[in-house]
């Protein structure tokens, strides 16, 4: 059984996993295409993290969405090898939706790579579709940007 829910990023089992993450990612991308946040950045009020916990507590996953009033960012999504498949990812993104729903985002977006084509699968079967760079991005070979409404009238 999992459990999902806001929590502070700043707790030594969840930095570990988000050094797991920064390897993982930096496996597939260069440094320049990791647009990654730092603790700093996670840890500011328009933030809100994610937390997957497994039945014996243990952190398994994490998400973060960036609120602001055009759109919330999806930013930090992992989950672990091991625990892929048991539903972490899909649960994380249903809790970020309703805290961007709650802040009044109109809109959710995200940026990942080419090279992660099951978590684009994912964000497909959550309602994502393509689009194109947004916010402070460039278009970039090794980004895939994606955005969802959440309002009909866009």
């Amino acid at each position: 059984m999992l459990q999902i829910a806001f929590e502070s990023p700043d707790q030594p089992a969840i930095i570990a996993l988000i050094a797991d993450l920064d390897a993982y990612q930096l496996t597939l991308y260069p440094p320049e295409s990791v647009y990654a946040l730092d603790l700093q950045s996670l840890l500011q009020p328009q933030v809100k993290f994610a937390v997957a916990r497994a039945a014996d507590n243990s952190i398994v996953g994490c998400a973060a969405v960036v609120l602001n009033r055009d759109y919330g960012e999806v930013k930090r999504m992992y989950v672990t090898p091991a625990a892929r498949g048991l539903g972490a990812a899909k649960k994380l993104m249903a809790l970020l939706e309703q805290a961007a729903r709650d802040a009044a985002c109109p809109l959710m977006t995200l940026e990942t790579g080419p090279s992660q084509p099951e978590a684009i699968a994912l964000y497909q079967r959550q309602g994502f579709e393509r689009c194109g760079p947004f916010g402070g991005y460039r278009n970039d070979p090794l980004s895939v940007f994606m955005h969802k409404r959440l309002v009909s009238n866009l």
